[in-house]
């Protein structure tokens, strides 16, 4: 547990309770559900309950005639200014992108599609309004499976004649950062190791806490908008680009918003939709969704096929690898949805030394709902493949999983270090993360008592994971982005603006929902400036607030957007010089700025920045040739990106008589560079330890033979409480990212991105002896219990006469649900 220090200190490492955090537990937010206007409308959509159907026809007439309703309107009547969902980042020039309209007028992709909208005077109103509308659709047959999709025997989108999206390819030799991957394998196949695998990673849902609702006033001179969105300056983009608004006539807001993760970094149908509406009718309109509808119309993560050869030498020093990734993109290529599997391209090879590589990644549609990122977008994924194949490569070759890893690793000496696919890390230092988790882990102890209870053939069996993971973090620099035919730049504004009473306003482009930025920004600028860290205050989400940005996704908002905000004090500091050594009556190359002063070097004699604040406010005397503001604004676009690293090391016990799984320890050592504040930090972690640990043993988003989310409630997609989990232990280690001044590198999907391999590599560490080399997540006691069934009918080379013996007495026939809940950890 961090402690918590409030005391008047060097801001930068003082864990600060999150200023923000006071009107949000006291009730004092404002949600966008909670803006209420004036004559303002409520919203209802009717959405198609078939996966992949032809739209005949909708009968409104019903609709028309409730109670409150206003209007009630369909695909047709909005057509010239619903504007359409874009696709950001198209991976190949020959990628094949169907139109996603917010309303689609003739067919429907995925269940879940908007197909009318109910206008009403309450919200109630428009719920009821809208089951009477009547939709004749015509099922068409739909795509639901991977790779079922890859045949073509049945097309997600008819008129694109395949559903196939795109195709992108990585290779080391052909980029010249490494070997030809398959000749390196062929040598492995006659004097090495071949090791291949196939990995599912599942369908999730965000399930961010607040779900979406969007707000639109058209009414002014303006058309204000406000959304509970990730990405307020992106959507105001969106609308321009497709809507024919001028950009200068859109302002959209976002609020206090209750959690994104990913899921809210589109431009969504439903605020196309209301948007449409509002101004059809001239009112403004207000649309909340449900949560049943959050989970079958917002994005879904993940969804992918993973095949992978590794090859190396007989003392298990890797030579190659080759990926071969199937990624769904379900009904439509989202904003970025094709470049999610793309960014794991460079995050496969992770921490070693690979000599050659190829990555090839396929991208197809189906009838379910649209994927895009979900928290690590891309790389849990890679890092989950790499970290299971380590596991296998160490089982192969008869050492302890953490001796591979370090045979192969780079070591901290070697950095700055450019790896096989491309990618030059700044920093890091694998072994100091590792030796610490071991020490806090128990590591040796805990496989001395593994070893023990194989031995004695104890039914619950126990399992150590390892993952030992990087990332790359801040989606970053605008000129790879554009080599890569992303859409936007990778960049970050920020201002500062002196305020002649002493107080400072920050206004950043970075969007926060729930990551502390009013907190850590004010610990920033505190620091720099030497001003109270009461004193600063942050403003944000709001694009006539903050006209620049590009808003808070991919771990970007303290490398991208806390070095932009350096960079703006520091300009503040060199504005303010001038000024203040006319009021000191001094040279400026005389004066010295620490502690929030200017003084002059060898005297006592100096002056407050905020002194210097309120004289170019006042502009009574200033010098000649200098304006009567420090105001400054940076916009900065990193060099690089970042790489934070840990080690984590996972013990679980699981029970071979019925497949249930207990987590009895988790630790983690993370290198995430300088640290502005423990306490966010801290809270950073456990929430991604969570959602990786969730992935891997109970959630999924699973769909029925007609296209029907039959995990579309919390009821069946299992997300984890605290009761659920147990209490982590966190440790740091720190080598100082290069890339920028503060030396940060990024924590938001760390806890995401190692934990999901290291539970799973536990659960199979445990079941090894039996015969089990894998269990497809999540991992469920159903599942569990099945891969023992099947695995434990062979002797395994681990395997004690004490274990065989008990599961050739039939234990694995027994009922796997006897005293379980498929899903919840025992």
């Amino acid at each position: 547990m961090t402690a918590v220090d409030d005391r008047p200190t060097a801001e930068i490492g003082t864990a600060r309770r999150r200023k923000e955090d006071r009107r949000l537990v006291t009730g004092r937010t404002r949600w966008t559900d909670n803006i209420q206007l004036p004559g303002m409308l409520h919203l209802a959509m009717v959405r198609s309950p078939f996966a992949h159907a032809t739209i005949n026809g909708v009968d409104t007439a019903a609709a028309k005639a409730a109670p409150g309703v206003i209007a009630v309107l369909t695909g047709s009547d909005i057509a010239d200014i619903q504007g359409v969902n874009i696709t950001a980042w198209p991976i190949s020039p020959d990628q094949k992108t169907p139109d996603h309209l917010p309303m689609p007028l003739e067919r429907v992709a995925h269940a879940g599609e908007i197909v009318a909208v109910v206008a009403a005077r309450t919200a109630a109103q428009a719920r009821d309004a809208a089951e009477l509308v009547d939709v004749d659709l015509e099922e068409l047959p739909a795509v639901l499976d991977l790779k079922r999709a890859a045949t073509d025997e049945v097309l997600a989108h008819p008129a694109l004649e395949t559903n196939k999206s795109a195709f992108w390819q990585l290779d080391s030799a052909a980029q010249g950062s490494g070997g030809d991957v398959d000749e390196a394998i062929a040598t492995a196949r006659e004097s090495g190791i071949v090791i291949e695998r196939e990995y599912r990673q599942q369908r999730l849902i965000p399930a961010f806490m607040e779900p979406r609702s969007t707000v639109v006033d058209p009414t002014g001179e303006q058309v204000v908008m406000w959304s509970a969105t990730q990405v307020p300056h992106v959507l105001r983009f969106c609308i321009a680009a497709t809507t024919g608004l001028p950009e200068s006539k859109i302002r959209v807001i976002a609020p206090d918003v209750g959690g994104g993760f990913g899921g809210k970094l589109q431009s969504t149908p439903e605020e196309f939709v209301t948007l449409a509406v509002a101004r059809t009718l001239g009112k403004p309109c207000k649309y909340t969704e449900t949560r049943s509808e959050t989970m079958v119309s917002a994005h879904h993560g993940r969804d992918q096929w993973q095949k992978l050869t590794l090859a190396a030498e007989k003392d298990g020093t890797v030579t190659a690898l080759k990926v071969d990734l199937m990624a769904d993109l379900g009904a439509y290529a989202a904003i970025v949805g094709g470049g999610v599997p793309v960014l794991g391209a460079w995050m496969f090879n992770s921490i070693y030394k690979f000599g050659a590589y190829q990555f090839n990644c396929t991208t197809y549609y189906t009838n379910k709902t649209w994927v895009d990122a979900y928290r690590g977008a891309g790389r849990p994924e890679a890092t989950y493949a790499i970290e299971r194949l380590m596991d296998e490569l160490a089982a192969e070759v008869g050492v302890d999983p953490l001796e591979i890893r370090e045979k192969n690793w780079i070591g901290h000496e070697e950095f700055p270090f450019t790896t096989v696919a491309g990618m030059t890390y700044d920093s890091g230092n694998y072994e100091a993360a590792t030796a610490r988790a071991k020490e806090l882990f128990g590591y040796d102890e805990l496989r001395a008592e593994q070893q023990r209870r194989r031995e004695s053939g104890d039914p619950v069996q126990l399992g150590i994971g390892v993952s030992t993971f990087t990332e790359m973090c801040g989606l970053a620099p605008s000129r790879v982005l554009g080599s890569l035919d992303y859409g936007a730049g990778g960049w970050e504004s920020a201002s500062i603006r002196m305020l002649a009473t002493g107080t400072v306003e920050v206004v950043t482009g970075a969007s926060a929902h729930g990551q502390g930025h009013e907190t850590a920004w004010s610990q920033i600028v505190a620091d720099r400036l030497g001003v109270p860290f009461e004193s600063v205050e942050v403003l944000h989400g709001d694009t006539q607030i903050a006209p620049k940005g590009m808003d808070t996704y991919g771990s970007r908002s303290l490398v991208v957007g806390g070095e932009a905000l350096v960079r703006a004090a520091d300009k503040v500091i060199e504005k303010a010089r001038p000024l203040a050594a006319h009021m000191l009556e001094a040279s400026v190359d005389d004066l010295e700025f620490t502690e929030g002063r200017f003084t002059v070097k060898g005297t006592d004699k100096g002056v407050g920045i905020t002194d210097v604040a309120l004289a170019a406010w006042t502009g009574h005397d200033y010098p000649e040739g200098v304006e009567p503001s420090i105001d400054a604004d940076a916009t900065y676009d990193p060099v690089n990106f970042s790489f934070p690293h840990g080690t984590h090391l996972c013990a679980m016990e699981v029970d071979t008589e019925t497949g249930a799984t207990r987590m009895r320890t988790y630790v983690c050592v993370d290198d995430i560079g300088t640290i502005i504040n423990p306490l966010i930090v801290e809270g950073q972690v456990h929430g991604g330890l969570v959602q990786g640990i969730a992935q891997a043993l109970w959630e999924g988003a699973e769909y029925d033979e007609q296209g029907t989310l039959v995990s579309g409630s919390f009821v069946d997609y299992t997300l984890p409480t605290s009761a659920d989990t147990i209490s982590f232990v966190t440790d740091h280690t720190t080598s100082p990212s290069t890339s920028n001044s503060l030396g940060t590198k990024g924590v938001g999907e760390a806890g995401t991105i190692a934990s999901t391999p290291a539970v799973v590599n536990a659960v199979v560490d445990a079941l090894r002896p039996m015969g089990v080399d894998d269990v497809e997540m999540p991992c469920t006691p159903e599942r569990v219990w099945k891969a023992i069934r099947s695995g434990g009918g062979t002797q395994h080379a681990d395997t004690t006469p004490a274990q065989q013996a008990h599961f050739d007495e039939g234990a694995p026939n027994q009922d796997p649900a006897a005293g379980t809940t498929d899903g919840v950890v025992q």
